[in-house]
């Protein structure tokens, strides 16, 4: 079996009040968000929670993605980026660098392939995800509570606090006050490789 959702970010203002979200079906999602970040650290931020929320299940992952630097970044450049320091060829660092990291971690050992989607076009998943990030971001402007969504069924309930930190609070949506993610988990168990299908 294959588990196929989109995943999408938002910022208003870019950088600004900013969300992310991932979507499978109506039952099966989540969002949340910052009071300032960019539309970068979203999408990466929807790719590294569907990856955390779909940890405890054994299927493929198929994420569609209408970003093409998330896609790039994680299927062609991280290892290069690792081999580095986390440094780009021009010798700068990496820019969300952390949160990149997290992804590399979340990563092991799954099987997933990403499919590029164009945004805004009508894609009945790719609208969803991207109607919730927006909404979270908008929430986090007016200084209103997040609908975080109903999670993944199966899926530990926590909150999403900045750089990936558990909160314990409302699952799947940092606190209102919240800065972008920028610091959190950055190593761990040496785990098999990813695998894409």
């Amino acid at each position: 079996m294959t588990i196929t959702a989109a995943a999408d970010g938002s910022a208003l203002g870019n950088p600004g009040p900013a969300g992310w979200a991932w979507y499978v079906d109506e039952g099966t999602w989540a969002a949340g968000g910052w009071r300032h970040g960019t539309n970068n650290i979203g999408e990466l931020t929807a790719v590294l929670e569907l990856f955390r929320a779909t940890a405890h299940r054994d299927e493929d992952l198929v994420i569609l993605c209408d970003s093409q630097y998330v896609i790039n970044s994680v299927t062609k450049w991280m290892p290069g980026w690792k081999r580095k320091g986390w440094r780009k060829a021009d010798g700068k660092p990496v820019m969300n660098v952390e949160i990149l990291k997290q992804l590399d971690e979340a990563i092991q050992g799954r099987r997933y392939r990403f499919e590029w989607i164009r945004g805004h076009t009508g894609h009945p998943l790719n609208e969803a995800a991207d109607e919730r990030a927006r909404g979270a971001a908008i929430a986090y402007q007016r200084g209103s509570a997040v609908d975080a969504g109903p999670g993944f069924p199966g899926e530990p309930r926590r909150a999403v606090a900045p750089g990936g930190a558990d909160a314990g609070a409302q699952p799947h949506a940092a606190a209102p006050d919240a800065a972008a993610p920028g610091a959190g988990r950055t190593g761990g168990p040496s785990a098999p490789a990813a695998t894409l299908f």
